[in-house]
């Protein structure tokens, strides 16, 4: 397989210039493919607050060639915490600081969701063979129409787009999926309170450096560190007593303050630090065989959306930008064919996470007897446990990540992964 740019490079449509996005514009365009990204705000950027960022994210970020970039704006942290948030009691306490790194290779670390985007962004904005288009809302979509090749995107203002491939990477309510899958969100009812405090508006107490859960009956909390420390990262997760619809609006203290009654007043202090909340109303999907159709796949929330409880969010987008440029360099730019490789090797992944993330959210909100279970599965257990456990979610690695597809879809010269991530990482 040759690693040498093609002589006729493909054209992509990216729709979404999210984290997911940019890093995909970013893959393929260091591989001689040319990408027009369509967004559909008027400018680039990121909403949001902080966000975590496991050993998995920088070994994608380093083959994008922006991992120092991302470090650079990012918070160490020294361990993961869970605290009970009735009792005050300390639940699980990880160190995450030189064995956790000597074992995956990487951090862990916190970073302003900005900042990560930012990082991305820049690298992008200098590549020659990506084309910004803002305020370009996708609303009809020809995939193959008639039997022709490639595809063709009309905006809502009228532009129109053509190109030999398409990726949806425009979030839960995806155009892209609309066209390829046409399934439904799943509402969680489960809703998520944000907020950036001032480090001096944090209690002094609970200025840790660290992910710090306070578990709690229907709910919980979460605070980190951001920006060399001088932020702290709010973050508070509720069962809606309403019927609840995907989206993200203004917040509101009263609301919060309702579904935190049970929680002991340490905790409970931080959810009158903000001066105001953005609410969002959590939905993922169930998982699904397949999500690419010809020149036409998927990526990050497009693909899998999952809701934060194992901050795994940001971290798959990455994992799927770096992959997918794998499978085009893997299938000499033949993008049906490299569509399916990719899909094969991240479905079967990113499954296993939007399920384990549900699971997750249950141990996080037990109650009653299921909060006695919860608090008595650490006990004793060791921080190597703890790695063996998270193996199969932060050991993933760039050179490997074609090995889950099916062996018939990889070419006989392809090696899986190696040679593309060679390509993708900085020189």
């Amino acid at each position: 397989m040759s690693t040498s740019l093609p002589k006729n490079p493909p054209t992509v449509l990216l729709v979404g210039g999210g984290i997911g996005g940019m890093a995909a514009a970013l893959a393929l365009a260091r591989l001689g493919v040319s990408i027009d990204l369509l967004e559909q705000s008027a400018t680039i950027g990121e909403i949001g607050a902080g966000l975590q960022l496991g050993p998995n994210a920088f070994a994608a970020l380093d083959a994008l060639g922006v991992g120092e970039a991302v470090r650079r704006n990012s918070v160490f942290t020294d361990r993961l915490v869970m605290m009970d948030a009735v009792d005050c009691g300390e639940v699980a306490s990880v160190p995450v600081g030189e064995a956790f790194r000597a074992r995956f290779r990487n951090p862990y670390a916190v970073s302003h969701r900005a900042d990560l985007h930012g990082a991305i962004h820049e690298a992008v904005k200098q590549h020659p063979l990506i084309r910004f288009h803002t305020s370009a809302q996708v609303e009809t979509l020809d995939i193959g129409a008639g039997g022709a090749k490639g595809v063709v995107a009309t905006t809502r203002d009228g532009r129109r787009f053509k190109a030999d491939a398409i990726v949806g990477c425009d979030g839960v309510k995806s155009v892209v999926r609309a066209r390829l899958v046409g399934d439904e969100a799943r509402v969680s009812g489960h809703v998520v309170y944000r907020a950036v405090v001032p480090v001096a508006d944090m209690p002094a107490d609970l200025r840790w450096n660290a992910p710090v859960v306070w578990a709690g009956p229907n709910c919980h909390l979460v605070h980190y560190p951001l920006r060399h420390g001088e932020q702290y990262n709010l973050v508070v997760t509720f069962h809606s007593r309403e019927q609840e619809e995907w989206g993200v609006s203004e917040g509101s203290k009263e609301e919060v303050h309702s579904y935190f009654e049970g929680v002991h007043a340490r905790p409970r202090q931080l959810l009158d630090r903000p001066g105001s909340w953005r609410r969002w109303s959590t939905a993922d999907r169930d998982p699904v065989e397949r999500w690419s159709d010809g020149p036409a796949t998927l990526l990050g929330d497009a693909a899998h959306p999952m809701m934060q409880y194992l901050a795994q969010g940001a971290c798959m987008a990455l994992e799927d930008a770096v992959t997918l440029g794998a499978a085009v360099q893997a299938c000499d730019f033949d993008m049906p064919a490299a569509f399916k490789l990719y899909e094969a090797a991240r479905i079967p992944r990113t499954a296993r996470v939007v399920l384990s993330v549900r699971e997750m959210g249950r141990l996080y909100h037990a109650k009653g007897v299921e909060r006695l279970v919860r608090n008595s599965l650490w006990v004793g257990r060791t921080p190597e446990r703890f790695y063996d456990a998270v193996e199969w979610l932060y050991a993933w690695r760039p050179e490997h990540c074609l090995d889950d597809a099916p062996p018939p879809l990889l070419r006989p010269a392809a090696v899986p992964g190696a040679e593309a991530a060679a390509v993708l990482s900085p020189h």
